[in-house]
């Protein structure tokens, strides 16, 4: 396990024997530096010249954002690269009767969501980047389902009004503020560019709209492809990685509507922290979450079975499932949702549901550490 100069100078020449000898010169370290590269799917660092990420799996080239799939770039495929306005479009052109409208899945994205980036360059690539939803968008456009047998909605920015519903001023101020700069941060691990604070309020108001559109009847279900990401953005603060709260704007939008019980699921695998405490003294919204928790080691440190789960008589109406180690996989999962998720989420009969559906809980995950 040593390098070649703590070997050369930890030698001990014996000197009854080619005392005169001297090791050679120590050549330049980069010379003996292997090969790194970075993991377009995980963004594991991975030594050498293989052709597959070790945590991962993927290709060194990977067609992940082409394709949307694990993919090498030999694979053969239809190019994903349809461009979103012009396919929306088309499809609104077809005229389609309110029932059917009725019956579909809505997808909403917007690419102006892909100009949150981290201008700062570092070691290592930001695991929450503009990929994370090109992959997304590339695997819908791949398989035809999205544009092709999904409705598309619009995103718009959430309004100022509509987010003090869920936020304080100090939360809707501190992000706007970012507009003016270049780069900034939250936290060692949350940044913002000068675009950052739009993209959170399209993100917003996308998730705000869609269930809304849910709740009319326009649409049977719906799915947000949004980023920055928003159960970690609490009341006041924005944090690990989310400036805005994307899932209980989506349960303010849903009780507007006219819904009296909203049950908010959170696959994340981490604690949603600004979840829970946004709605700690609601009796109408139920949060559920299912995370890695290691006895408070594991990011944010919160969600423990038995840290205070409400306040002011909502006592309850929060349920969280701490993982005590890394590693879970699927069966876990299903005898979770199973003995404990659905028997809670049955007696509270919700109007609507909500998934922060968070992906970091998959094999591969370079943070997760867990088996889905």
């Amino acid at each position: 396990d040593m390098t070649i100069e703590e070997i050369y100078r930890g030698w001990e020449v014996d000197e009854d024997d080619d005392s005169d000898w001297e090791p050679p010169a120590v050549p330049e370290r980069g010379l003996f530096e292997l090969p790194k590269w970075f993991c377009v799917n995980c963004t594991m660092a991975n030594i050498g010249d293989g052709s597959h990420c070790d945590l991962c799996g993927e290709h060194r080239e990977s067609g992940i954002l082409k394709h949307g799939f694990l993919a090498s770039p030999h694979h053969r495929g239809e190019d994903a690269g349809t461009n979103y306005a012009d396919a929306c479009s088309r499809f609104q052109d077809h005229s389609l009767r309110s029932n059917e409208l009725g019956n579909l899945t809505a997808v909403g994205f917007d690419e102006r969501m892909l100009l949150h980036e981290e201008v700062v360059m570092k070691s290592h690539p930001h695991p929450e980047r503009p990929d994370r939803i090109r992959a997304m968008v590339a695997s819908l456009a791949a398989s035809g389902i999205f544009p092709g047998r999904c409705f598309p909605i619009s995103a718009r920015e959430i309004t100022r009004e509509e987010l003090l519903k869920v936020h304080s001023v100090e939360n809707v101020e501190a992000v706007e503020s970012t507009s003016n700069a270049l780069s900034s941060y939250f936290t060692p691990d949350t940044y913002a560019n000068q675009y950052s604070a739009r993209a959170a309020r399209l993100a917003a108001g996308l998730c705000f709209d869609l269930a809304a559109a849910i709740w009319s009847g326009r649409v049977k279900n719906g799915f947000a492809i949004v980023r920055p990401p928003g159960h970690h953005a609490g009341v006041k603060h924005a944090m690990g990685f989310c400036l805005h709260n994307n899932a209980a704007l989506a349960a303010s939008a849903a009780q507007i509507s006219g819904a009296k019980r909203v049950l908010i699921i959170d696959w994340d695998v981490h604690h949603g922290n600004g979840t829970q405490e946004i709605f700690e003294k609601s009796k109408s919204v139920l949060y559920v979450s299912l995370h890695r928790h290691e006895g408070g080691k594991f990011y944010p440190g919160t969600g423990s079975a038995y840290e205070v789960i409400g306040i002011m008589g909502a006592e309850g109406y929060c349920v969280n499932i701490p993982w005590s180690c890394a590693g879970i996989g699927d069966n876990d999962y299903i005898f979770a949702f199973q003995h404990v998720v659905l028997p809670i989420a049955s007696e509270f009969n919700p109007d609507m549901t909500i998934i922060s559906a968070g992906f970091d809980a998959a094999r591969g995950d370079p943070l997760g550490g867990c088996d889905v």
